[in-house]
């Protein structure tokens, strides 16, 4: 409420009194003219003689105690995730019980950021109907499918350097395999999924791509010769490659923003970092998609021998 409204009440109850006081000389009389009741009248009557006019301000309904309210540092820990990660309620929920092992709802989660206006996501993140939605599907077995991309590095301050990161996310866990290269070539991509195909812990039955040049010719049968099907999506259509075009996303909200400012100008140790991300994210991040668990918990879930 602002000053304007609160000096309109605090004349509105002044009037109240005075009109007891020098009109009607009865308080059932002026109660009667303004519709309040005795003990509102009696309550400001008694406000006015501890405190004056000011005391006949609106004053909070909130409770002097409330023992359920959300504890001062998980606020805190909702408003850090939500600034820097731009994380909805549902992963704030996740992130709270996985890592400090706090219960909390993610209606609770967002009741938290409306009372604190948070509760908006930028454009590009915010809900969309179902019916604006492309279908989830997920293949059943690890290794069934592995989507693959690259995403381009715009060049960091202080360098001019290009930087392409290589991209493969398996569809059915969702871990992935990263890696940073100064080009982009079908000999590039060819290393890169030679690198794949050692690191996962399983075998890859298919790699699907984009029709970038990259992997045409050489990449297509350098996999079929090492038994690997190679499919293409249809053009134009990258959500078909969606998996991993929304990892990229990802990548952007909570890997590349932690690097802004810092300068980077060595392939390696710009592989260093990326490591580490892709450890955590592999290991240590609840995935939405995998109602909270990480990628390896997922793994363990559909390699785990039937009891």
């Amino acid at each position: 409420m602002d000053e304007r409204e609160q000096q309109r009440k605090i004349r509105h109850r002044l009037a109240v009194l005075r009109h007891a006081e020098e009109i009607s000389g009865s308080v059932s009389a002026t109660c009667r003219y303004y519709g309040i009741s005795r003990q509102l009248f009696y309550k400001w009557r008694r406000r006015f003689e501890d405190g004056g006019e000011d005391a006949l301000r609106d004053r909070s309904s909130a409770p002097l105690h409330s023992p359920n309210a959300t504890k001062a540092e998980v606020v805190g820990k909702i408003i850090y995730l939500r600034q820097h990660y731009h994380f909805g309620p549902l992963k704030i929920s996740m992130y709270l019980k996985r890592y400090h092992d706090v219960e909390i709802g993610h209606s609770g989660v967002y009741r938290v950021l409306k009372r604190l206006e948070l509760n908006r996501l930028p454009a590009s993140q915010r809900y969309k109907r179902h019916t604006d939605r492309w279908k989830r599907y997920e293949k059943p077995l690890p290794g069934h499918r592995v989507q693959v991309d690259v995403k381009f590095i715009e060049p960091l301050s202080g360098t001019r350097k290009k930087h392409y990161q290589y991209t493969a996310i398996d569809d059915c866990t969702r871990i992935r395999v990263l890696r940073i290269y100064p080009r982009n070539d079908q000999k590039t991509a060819i290393q890169f999924l030679d690198y794949v195909l050692e690191k996962l812990p399983f075998r890859v039955e298919i790699v699907q791509t984009d029709n970038g040049a990259e992997f045409q010719g050489a990449l297509h049968w350098h996999l079929l010769d090492r038994g690997i099907g190679h499919v293409y999506i249809k053009p134009a259509t990258p959500r078909l490659n969606g998996k991993v075009e929304r990892s990229h996303r990802i990548d952007a909200e909570e890997f590349y923003r932690m690097l802004d400012g810092v300068v980077i100008d060595d392939t390696e140790l710009f592989n260093d970092k990326l490591q580490e991300w892709e450890d955590f994210y592999n290991f240590n991040r609840p995935h939405g998609g995998l109602d909270g668990q990480t990628p390896y918990e997922r793994l363990r879930q559909k390699t785990a021998a039937p009891a």
